[in-house]
């Protein structure tokens, strides 16, 4: 007489199945836990935050233009071409801050330090405005704000060169193309005479 033993192979089946869909999870989520998605995103964030930081100066600087010449011209009426440029920097200011792009902001800013050493320059023949209260309250209104404009500039050409190599970087690389992640555009001045924080004194 023989006897049939049988066993029941499902459980063992299902076992088997749940344990590789589980090894198969893990290895699926483990890059994910070394992507650096959220990483980029705080790079990007810091970045975000320092240009804001340069736009509000530079508007700063535009709002104070204005201001400027109109008490430059009170003692200068005839300098026309000289504020006519001014005019000009200080609208391709106004377009640049519209369109947001860094370059482009850079390159602007730029035109309107060149226009106001030009500025300063007629100031040089009109020693009463030396004297001139608003005048020199306007002078030291700017001044600062060209500061805080070197300053907020060097804090975003930090924050995007370590965005912009992080996602240069393997694995963060592979994420970035995922998700479209691009280099960000530094905020650079096309000239060395530039690259100093403009000195618009006009007491000199």
């Amino acid at each position: 007489m023989s006897l049939a033993v049988t066993f029941d192979l499902r459980p063992l089946t299902l076992g088997l199945y749940m344990n590789r869909r589980l090894v198969i999870a893990l290895l699926a989520a483990a890059p994910l836990a070394g992507c650096g998605y959220n990483t980029i995103q705080s790079h990007d964030e810091r970045a975000n935050a320092a240009k804001q930081q340069i736009e509000v100066m530079l508007q700063r600087r535009y709002d104070l233009i204005p201001n400027l010449v109109e008490t430059v011209r009170g003692q200068a009426k005839q300098e026309l071409e000289v504020f006519t440029q001014v005019a000009r920097a200080r609208a391709g200011l106004g377009t640049a801050l519209q369109r947001g792009d860094p370059r482009e902001l850079a390159a602007a800013n730029e035109q309107v330090t060149t226009a106001l050493r030009s500025l300063n320059i007629v100031v040089e023949s009109y020693p009463q405005l030396k004297s001139d209260q608003a005048f020199l309250r306007l002078q030291d209104e700017l001044a600062g704000t060209e500061n805080r404009i070197a300053t907020a500039r060097t804090d975003y050409n930090q924050a995007v060169q370590q965005y912009n190599t992080y996602i240069r970087r393997f694995p963060a690389a592979l994420t970035a193309k995922v998700i479209g992640a691009k280099p960000r555009e530094y905020f650079e001045v096309t000239s060395s005479d530039a690259r100093e924080a403009p000195k618009v004194d006009f007491s000199k």
